[in-house]
């Protein structure tokens, strides 16, 4: 077991890499020869596909796989065991039935003898998709708890290849209680991916439409064009997160800012604001910052209800600065300009990030803190210490601006450049220690996300062969005749959906749905895409199932309602930010009108 273990994680790891390299030596040929590496697009596209799912394998093996936070809800014993175990057996069962589906579709494509390049075959590309899904359906039903839980949970296995192998068995049939079921088990704390999938998989069964089309609605998104950006910043993040770039910057922050009232709750909001930026979830930001940050506010007098709030918060600001990852699949969902998004998120999230700051600096008046004289020798010694981390966001993007290198490959070069700067330049991280395991966790990570996004595709689709968005517009226009309406409408919803849905699988379920309703009511698609993403960064503070709640309590050893409790004064902070970025589309639009991009 130990063997195959490694194994997996050598081969995931060995895909991202390849991930890395191939975009890397595309710019090199293309500066050198003036053309590309042929297929190289082809084959990045599939190892992204290979790294997504292999990741979300890994993420299964170490109960990873993001699910609803309501599951945490339910007392410990005999009540969360029985749900442990009937979440566990529904989940099984909904992976089993997506394993049948991509099987179908690698049959499919051996049948039309379709290659990605070189002469290689797109099912071999595939054939990712059933094994993990396999292996995902294997390692639930082990985890599900006890001999008679696996049993059960076997049970659902075995019912979802029946149903695999019979997809017209429900055509004709009501959806809902299958829906209902995989809803239920949701709540119960199955992962979210097995929700969304098998809500999508019933829907279409009942429809008279096997559930392949998921398998190619997920392998179509797999293989976007900028979708290897996502897997490629998050390892730049890990890189960052996983030596001693936050010391650094921690330094350089306090040298910066730590002369003013309530400096160190400022470098807090910005030290955790660049991280997220390139982490792209407040996951990681609270989990590698927390045990950094809390202990040196305490250290300062800061109150400790004020701190445990500030560092929850902070643990989901830069969603909105490139190039964060929302940003990115936003761009891919909408098909607007990931460019665009970049710039029309500048000014939004430097107000999230300073509106925070400045309840910071309010603390700080409020309890005499302690502060750090100004000294411009430690600010330059702090800037020269780190000068490397904080020229990265400048690679970034010089690197996409400039035409240099396109998003995929910026975000390549970013890599590289973190991978360098912490094992050669610092020597923070060893190339034989760390290398495989801070790859291995980035790939967990990307699986988890990934995953949910390819099977929230196929519901996405779904919904629109349902005419959903179209009737969603009329009901609208019927029901809302102001702009202003709609956005206070919007605000509320987004806001109930960041706080029950990731952020990611959020995006591919509810942008297709909203698009043409701001479209209807005149409002600019970046400006929406930026209404979106921060509605649902403050979703992430939401009691009672918002996901830095629940990142908070167990970072810092806390009781849920201590956390909720300390975190909704900058809940309320973060609420204004929203609300003038949604009534103020210049902050949005006004560097992208001086651009001549609008």
């Amino acid at each position: 077991m130990t063997s195959f273990r490694r194994l997996e994680d050598l081969i995931a790891s060995a895909a991202l890499l390849a991930l890395v390299v191939l975009p890397l030596l595309e710019i090199a040929v293309r500066r050198l020869a003036g053309v590309g590496v042929p297929g190289s697009g082809p084959f990045v596209q599939h190892l992204t596909l290979w790294v997504g799912f292999l990741g979300a394998a890994l993420a299964a093996r170490e109960r990873k796989l993001l699910a609803l936070a309501t599951g945490t809800l339910i007392p410990p014993g005999r009540w969360r065991d029985t749900a442990t175990a009937v979440s566990s057996a529904v989940a099984a069962s909904v992976a089993t039935i997506l394993a049948m589906a991509a099987v179908e579709l690698i049959t499919s494509e051996r049948e039309a003898a379709t290659t990605i390049a070189a002469g290689v075959p797109v099912w071999v590309g595939q054939l990712v998709l059933p094994v993990a899904y396999a292996l995902i359906a294997g390692r639930l039903a082990w985890q599900a708890g006890g001999r008679g839980a696996r049993g059960a949970a076997l049970a659902g296995v075995a019912l979802g290849y029946w149903i695999g192998g019979h997809p017209l068995l429900l055509e004709g049939r009501a959806a809902w209680p299958w829906v209902s079921l995989v809803v239920g088990a949701g709540l119960l704390g199955a992962p979210i991916f097995t929700v969304l999938g098998g809500a999508a998989a019933f829907l279409f069964m009942a429809d008279g439409i096997t559930p392949a089309i998921l398998a190619i609605e997920t392998y179509g998104l797999s293989v976007s064009p900028t979708l290897p950006a996502i897997p490629l910043f998050t390892l730049a993040g890990f890189l960052l997160a996983e030596g001693l770039a936050s010391q650094r910057l921690l330094r350089l922050f306090r040298a910066g800012f730590g002369w003013i009232p309530g400096g160190t709750a400022v470098v807090c909001a910005a030290l955790c604001t660049f991280f997220t930026v390139f982490t792209g979830g407040s996951g990681v930001t609270i989990l590698a910052l927390g045990g950094l940050l809390f202990p040196a506010l305490q250290k300062e007098g800061y109150r400790d209800r004020f701190s445990l709030g500030l560092l929850t918060a902070s643990g989901s600001l830069g969603l909105l600065l490139p190039p964060a990852l929302p940003l990115i699949l936003f761009g891919i969902v909408a098909e607007i300009p990931i460019e665009n998004l970049f710039i029309g998120g500048l000014l939004p999230g430097v107000l999230l990030t300073t509106l925070i700051a400045g309840w910071g600096v309010r603390e700080g008046i409020v309890t005499g803190a302690g502060r750090q004289p100004f000294a411009l020798g430690e600010v330059w010694s702090a800037l020269w210490e780190a000068k490397w981390e904080v020229a990265m966001p400048a690679v970034v993007l010089v690197a996409i601006f400039s035409g240099w290198a396109t998003l995929v490959e910026a975000s390549a070069l970013t890599a590289l450049y973190a991978l360098v700067v912490q094992v050669v330049v610092h020597g923070d991280l060893s190339i034989r220690r760390d290398l495989l395991r801070v790859v291995t966790e980035c790939v967990t990570l990307v699986g988890g996300v990934l995953i949910i996004l390819g099977v929230a595709v196929g519901l996405t689709s779904y919904m629109v062969d349902a005419q959903i968005p179209m009737r969603l517009v009329a009901w609208a226009q019927e029901s809302i005749t102001s702009p202003f309406v709609f956005l206070l409408a919007l605000n509320v919803f987004l806001l109930i959906v960041g706080g029950l849905m990731d952020i990611f699988s959020a995006i591919v379920v509810v942008v297709p749905l909203i698009l043409p309703l701001g479209q209807a009511f005149g409002i600019h698609p970046v400006h929406l895409g930026i209404i979106f993403i921060a509605n649902l960064e403050l979703g992430y503070l939401t009691p009672p199932v918002g996901l830095n709640l629940f990142l908070a309590s167990y970072r810092f050893k806390r009781p849920l309602l201590e956390v909720s409790v300390a975190a909704l004064p900058m809940l309320g902070i973060l609420g204004v930010g929203v609300l003038l970025i949604t009534y103020v589309p210049w902050l949005t639009l006004a560097i992208l009108d001086a651009l001549g991009r609008l």
